[in-house]
């Protein structure tokens, strides 16, 4: 890569220049030249130069290149070249495309007549990459998580509780972040609270449209309210949601007896109001 009238690259505060891209091994590469140094990287007396590989939207899911390179400025007084080389290799893939130096050449040395390496304005930079190993990983996935997370509450009113003959009710569904979510109730317990609980759960009214890959940290509380004293009965716990772990919330969450006390104010007028409030906090996708 020739630059011709450097000088005005680097005067221009000209963060990086980026070469087209070039082909090594079967791959897409470019050669990024930062003429005043990585600032990103504290570098100011140095030029910086890195090896990027480019055009890896096509490859496989889980791709990885292992590759050993040079970087290098041609000396033009000599016709040599002033060369750095990672000999150990590194390993490219989806989360580090860039390797090189953060320190190259010091600006000094660069800029003195005697070096050669800028004569007449003008400077060349190069690369040798060697491919020396290909393969997939797997299957790879990212985790974002979310800084200041909503809250969304969702309130469903049951009507003729003790007329319930089927084994569970789902509310409506509603939406939370971006996804659809059902409240699930059993009149008369399911598992370890059969007969003697009320079973509470939170569950995702879709899970079939998520991916394999995705999980939803969430955070949630579920009621049942006092519509006399307001004293709620409340559960509040964390879980991984997914297409095949949909559901969590509590077998035992209250027993029926005193649901069904006229003073805990849980069973009014033989209807009864479940609140759930969802919060999720970070998701994982494939990557």
């Amino acid at each position: 890569m020739k630059i011709q009238l450097f000088s005005l690259l680097a005067n221009k505060n000209t963060e990086a220049y980026h070469s087209s891209d070039f082909e090594a091994g079967g791959y897409k590469w470019n050669l990024v030249v930062y003429p005043n140094g990585n600032k990103d990287k504290g570098i100011t007396d140095h030029i910086s130069v890195y090896l990027v590989m480019t055009q890896v939207e096509s490859l496989n899911p889980g791709w990885e290149i292992h590759a050993t390179f040079r970087l290098f400025l041609l000396d033009q007084n000599k016709d040599n070249y002033f060369t750095l080389e990672d000999v150990a290799g590194k390993r490219f893939h989806k989360m580090k495309l860039e390797y090189g130096f953060d320190k190259f050449v010091p600006l000094t040395l660069f800029n003195d007549p005697a070096k050669g390496y800028l004569v007449n304005d003008t400077c060349v930079f190069g690369a040798d990459v060697y491919v020396t190993q290909e393969k997939l990983t797997g299957k790879g996935e990212i985790l974002s998580l979310v800084k200041d997370p909503i809250s969304y509450k969702h309130t469903w009113k049951i009507d003729n509780f003790s007329t319930l003959t089927d084994e569970y009710l789902d509310s409506k569904p509603f939406n939370a972040a971006d996804q659809t979510w059902k409240i699930q109730v059993y009149p008369k317990g399911k598992g370890g609270g059969k007969d003697i609980y009320i079973s509470l759960y939170l569950a995702l009214a879709e899970p079939q449209k998520l991916s394999p890959a995705t999980k939803m940290y969430t955070k949630f509380t579920l009621r049942i309210l006092d519509q006399i004293n307001g004293r709620h009965d409340a559960g509040t716990a964390t879980h991984w949601y997914s297409a095949s772990n949909s559901s969590c919330g509590w077998p035992r969450f209250t027993s029926i007896s005193f649901f069904k006390m006229q003073s805990a104010g849980l069973l009014v007028k033989n209807s009864c109001i479940v609140e759930a409030e969802v919060t999720v906090n970070g998701m994982t996708n494939e990557l």
